[in-house]
């Protein structure tokens, strides 16, 4: 789980502007967080199924930003995901 304080930090190095807290770009990199977190402990706990039930949810919902940002707006949907490190 993330604290605020990692929250923040994710927010403040995505946020297009300083008052952005909700943009797909800060969504989707807040959701790659989390994504990650989750792995980690689902490796730790194969048997979690219902943590991995939310993982991919997170998963999902991340795809759908990720196709509304690419649609809406190419170059900061190839900057986001250079940033993050994710494929295309």
């Amino acid at each position: 789980m993330l604290t605020t304080k990692k929250k923040a930090v994710i927010i403040k190095t995505t946020a297009r502007h300083d008052t952005d807290t909700g943009s797909a770009d800060v969504q989707v990199a807040l959701l790659s967080r989390q994504i990650d977190e989750l792995a980690k402990h689902l490796k730790k706990n194969p048997k979690d199924f219902h943590s991995r039930r939310g993982l991919l949810q997170m998963v999902a919902d991340r795809r759908s930003h990720l196709r509304y940002l690419e649609t809406s707006n190419k170059r900061h949907y190839n900057a986001l995901i250079k940033k993050l490190g994710l494929k295309k």
